[in-house]
């Protein structure tokens, strides 16, 4: 399949609201959430006044432009820690791509995406949280070296240093 990866723009504002919906895990033969969750403030933290200083995204694109999936990285700090926290000057990334465009690398290319910028912008670490059971997201991770640091809730945190 032919994508092409592009900056973040105002207007992907709302699939990148998609996107953090998608990014919630649900086990196999569990209920998926509610869609409002989002808008609960643990959550809508990682979209909510998207283009501050330091918001960094990438949205991958089939030919036609619709948008595939995305990748973000979010400064937060003490008083609004992300679930991935583990210092104001560790970025946390989010990824996240629609289901039908899983599992043939895209997401591969957007981590890389990311990781390859956060590098030139001489950033240090960058890290997520993910439940332990996603499998796919897990190994993703691994392969490019993150290291498990600690759990928040059910969702370990991991840390890449770049």
């Amino acid at each position: 399949m032919r994508y092409s990866i592009r900056p973040v723009t105002e207007q992907d504002v709302p699939f990148l609201w998609d996107m953090l919906y998608e990014s919630l895990y649900v086990p196999e033969g569990k209920e998926p959430f509610n869609r409002n969750v989002i808008k609960e403030p643990f959550l809508s933290k990682y979209v909510e006044d998207w283009g501050r200083e330091g918001d960094l995204g990438y949205i991958a694109v089939n030919d036609e432009g619709l948008p595939l999936g995305s990748i973000t990285a979010r400064f937060f700090n003490e008083d609004n820690k992300g679930f991935g926290f583990v210092g104001n000057d560790v970025p946390e990334l989010g990824i996240a791509l629609k289901e039908e465009y899983r599992g043939i690398g895209i997401g591969k290319a957007l981590l890389q995406m990311l990781i390859d910028v956060l590098k030139e912008k001489e950033i240090k670490k960058v890290s997520l949280s993910v439940a332990p059971d996603n499998i796919a997201a897990m190994k993703l991770y691994q392969g490019f070296g993150f290291k498990e640091v600690g759990m928040v809730d059910t969702s370990v945190t991991m840390v890449l240093e770049l």
